[in-house]
């Protein structure tokens, strides 16, 4: 039998949804639940589970997306770091072309510049390897769920001796924005859908204070239909109670404490440092810059020239990672922004809100409020 056959049967679907229903039909007003992953955002909108959820129960997606976070600065200065005659830039695929103030990494690279798509920061390595001479760069953006790898590489080429191996701090933490976007008031949120592949690395117990300091709703989900209206089912019935809890119901793959050993690499490299973040602005603690030990890794104290941040004309990425508004909200959604043609970040990752809604939601979704 097909192990995943549980988790996307059809008739499991429909009695989860009729589940959620009987729930909401009893709730004395509508509620808000918040996403923050990206792979969530995507699962949702492909299934279509939005709009098999009642009117009163209304799933918004947050700064999940790792791509859609990263600030125009952080893109400026890799754009500028690329620009050297002496620098070898990689990257993830989907940076490429998220636009900076004067173009995108796309664009750079058309001009001349060295920028290389690796699917993992060993493929940096790799290439710093086969180029001694030359400063190679990884840019490392990403929540935790992609930093243990970014510093097994550092480890890697310490032990080697790779002193041309560096890397372009951009990593993100989620604690810090859940924080942010529960106290700032623009949007009710009456529950988390929390990210699961962070969690395998933070733990379930990282989001106690969801519950503990500001009484709201939480529970760690898969991926798939049946885990994320499993989800929506447990949110409803956390509110119909008043009891919030931190409910893990991806315990199959999440522990309470996560992985030990990839936070102990984490700390080993890297420590929280105030960083910004699209739409959120500078939030305290939320990015992790590297120790000074490593110092010479950072490829961010490179002088280069960075033009004032600039974002696109009219995108309004920044609300939607907030949650404000829905993707048609914004006046460029379909209207010149599209996944082939991206002007926000929201519209370059699979895992950007504006994408997700652009190739599954655009036809009978409800009014973007």
């Amino acid at each position: 039998m097909n192990p995943a056959a549980p988790y996307a049967d059809r008739k499991t679907v429909a009695a989860l949804v009729r589940q959620v229903q009987e729930r909401a039909s009893r709730l004395d007003q509508p509620v808000t639940f918040m996403e923050v992953c990206g792979t969530h955002t995507h699962a949702i909108a492909a299934a279509g589970l939005r709009r098999l959820l009642p009117a009163n129960v209304r799933l918004i997606s947050g700064p999940g997306c790792p791509v859609c976070v990263t600030p125009v600065d952080y893109l400026d200065r890799a754009e500028a770091l690329a620009g050297r005659p002496d620098v070898i830039v990689c990257t993830f695929g989907d940076l490429m072309r998220v636009p900076s103030s004067r173009g995108s990494l796309e664009h750079a690279r058309a001009r001349g510049c060295d920028v290389r798509v690796v699917y993992s920061p060993r493929d940096a390595l790799v290439v710093a390897r086969d180029h001694p001479s030359t400063q190679v760069i990884f840019l490392a953006v990403g929540f935790e769920t992609t930093v243990p790898t970014v510093a097994a590489a550092l480890a890697e080429a310490e032990a080697e001796g790779l002193g041309n191996f560096l890397i372009l701090p951009g990593s993100k933490l989620i604690e810090p924005p859940l924080r942010a976007l529960v106290t700032d008031g623009d949007v009710q949120i009456d529950g988390f859908l929390l990210p699961g592949h962070v969690s395998v690395i933070i733990g379930a117990n990282a989001y106690r204070f969801l519950v503990d300091e500001f009484r709201v709703p939480a529970t760690v989900v898969g991926f798939a239909s049946v885990d994320i209206l499993l989800g929506v089912g447990e949110l409803v019935e956390q509110v119909l109670t008043g009891t919030p809890r931190v409910a893990n119901l991806y315990a199959r793959v999440v522990r309470p404490d996560g992985n030990r050993h990839a936070q102990h690499l984490i700390a080993r490299f890297f420590e929280p440092v105030d960083t910004r973040w699209r739409g959120l602005g500078e939030i305290p603690g939320s990015g992790l810059g590297l120790r000074s030990v490593w110092a010479s890794r950072d490829a961010s104290s490179i002088e280069v020239v960075v033009p004032e941040p600039r974002e696109p004309a009219g995108c309004r990425c920044g609300d939607v990672l907030k949650g404000v508004i829905q993707p048609p909200a914004c006046p460029l959604f379909d209207r010149g922004c599209t996944p082939d043609m991206p002007l926000g970040a929201c519209m370059v990752s699979s895992e950007g809100t504006c994408a997700a809604w652009y190739r599954h939601e655009r036809a009978g979704s409800r009014p973007a409020a």
